[in-house]
């Protein structure tokens, strides 16, 4: 028997009124997903836990068996473990994104936050506005100040890891939650440690906002990113092995640092694709083509695509219920076939890892819809998946228990 993890991100929503008061898994185009509803089992489970902040962190450590109320450390550590960067005792990792906030004459504190990602902003843009903050003087010694490295990346999440840091207090916002909010009352607050990190927001929005890479983004109709937003604190985590626990060699298929983090902090190991992007361009067929071989090869693959959480962030509907539907065409079919054709049986588990509500462009930590097929029974149940019909079925109150539900433990 083959464990497949299926994870659309964000996918789970509330009604929109938009859509005549359906949700977007409601009004999406999903019959595959649905016929599998049918000869499976749909219910709804928490994945964030309660007290937690609702996020793929929490959610997916939670759906991967973590029991985070004993091993959470914050969001950040588990990025900068995707890219090798483990942290000593004492130091502290934030996500430092690229951002873009209001124009306008006036001060840096009365600016709306715009983009979370600006415009999901990438490649040599993104590396160029990162090179002019380190050439700029006072970020240097802001920098320097503050004991703090920045590990840039080809696009709009960055990591930055701030050596011997106190964050008793410290208030930081996830930029993706305050879309259209001005940012005075969220920028970091709580401790003197704050302070020198709003003190390096407030120089990059000096030094990138007027970039001529951000000028020529206006002029081709893009936002700019003229401001670095740091969040996500924590310290290094540890996290229990996923073998050791289970008993299953495991894999995982995704775009996002956040989710390539949590795989090696547990054991698992990380494939990445070609063209793989977390946005609704990524290459699709490639990773279902990837997942495919590494079916033949582990007991347990996971395949996560971001495309629907981050569809939402930038208030993009349509392009959410795009994401949803290719889920299923391109997606859900192609791999089953693949698997078919290995001659395998399996069980899988698709689910969103949390709500992303399209009113908020944020998060949300209600229980979000599951569905458990196994291709050796036809269950016989309703055809329908989406959140009203996991709202009917079995509840899993806690999201530590996926693993042994899809193991059948």
């Amino acid at each position: 028997m083959k464990y497949i993890l299926f994870i659309g991100d964000g996918m789970a929503d509330n009604p929109v009124p938009e859509l005549g008061g359906k949700t977007p898994l409601e009004y999406a185009d999903i019959p595959n997903i649905d016929r599998l509803a049918g000869k499976g089992i749909v219910g709804s489970v928490k994945t964030v836990p309660e007290g937690l902040p609702a996020g793929s962190d929490t959610a997916i450590l939670s759906i991967l068996g973590c029991d985070i109320s004993k091993s959470y450390s914050g969001r950040a550590p588990l990025e900068a473990a995707a890219n090798d960067i483990f942290l000593d005792p004492g130091n502290v990792a934030y996500r430092c994104n690229l951002v873009c906030i209001e124009d306008g004459d006036m001060p840096y504190e009365k600016r709306k936050m715009l983009s979370h990602s600006a415009g999901s902003i990438e490649g040599e843009d993104a590396l160029g506005l990162m090179d002019a903050l380190f050439s700029d003087t006072r970020f240097s010694e802001a920098m320097k100040k503050a004991q703090m490295i920045i590990h840039t990346s080809p696009n709009f999440r960055q990591t930055a890891v701030q050596k011997t840091a106190d964050i008793r207090g410290i208030k930081l916002a996830p930029p993706h939650n305050y879309v259209g909010t001005e940012i005075g009352g969220i920028l970091p607050s709580g401790c003197a440690n704050a302070e020198l990190l709003k003190e390096l927001m407030k120089i990059s929005f000096e030094v990138m906002d007027h970039h001529p890479i951000n000028e020529r983004r206006r002029r081709e109709g893009k936002m700019p990113a003229n401001s670095i937003w740091l969040w996500a604190e924590g310290t290094a985590a540890s996290l229990q092995n996923f073998y050791e626990t289970y008993g299953k060699r495991g894999a995982v298929v995704s775009a996002v640092p956040l989710v390539q983090g949590i795989a090696k902090l547990i054991g698992l190991d990380v494939y990445e694709v070609e063209g793989a992007t977390g946005e609704l361009d990524t290459n699709l067929e490639g990773k279902v083509e990837m997942a495919a071989k590494l079916i033949d090869e582990y007991d347990f693959v996971v395949l996560h695509v971001e495309a629907p959480d981050e569809c939402t962030h930038n208030g993009d509907l349509k392009g959410k219920i795009q994401a949803i539907n290719w889920l299923d065409s391109r997606v859900l079919v192609p791999l089953m076939d693949k698997i078919d054709a290995l001659g395998y049986d399996y069980r899988l588990l698709f689910l969103s890892d949390h709500k992303t509500l399209t009113s908020t462009r944020g998060h949300d930590g209600e229980p979000v819809p599951y569905l458990l097929y196994d291709s050796t029974k036809d269950m016989k149940n309703e055809p329908v998946f989406n959140e009203k019909q996991g709202e009917a079925g079995p509840f899993i109150e806690k999201g530590i228990m996926l693993m042994n539900t899809l193991f059948g433990n």
